[in-house]
C-alpha cells in the first residue's frame, strides 16, 4: 500500500495521514522498501516497483 501511494506521488506525511499512522512509521517502512528493492531513493524505488510489476 505504501509503495502504491509513493508511486502516486504522496509524501511521507500524506501517506501517514491517509493510513492513520505516524509519519515516523512511514519513514521506517519506506526505508525497508528501499533496502528490499536495493535502491537509494524513492524515485528509484517507484521505477523498480513498476519494472517488477509491484504497482
Amino acid at each position: 500500500e505504501i509503495l502504491r501511494l509513493m508511486a502516486s506521488g504522496f509524501s511521507n506525511k500524506e501517506i501517514a495521514n491517509s493510513l492513520g499512522v505516524a509519519e515516523g512509521t512511514i519513514k521506517n517502512h519506506v526505508s525497508n522498501i528501499l533496502s528490499k528493492l536495493g535502491v537509494r531513493d524513492r524515485t528509484r524505488a517507484v521505477l523498480k516497483a513498476f519494472e517488477l510489476q509491484l504497482v
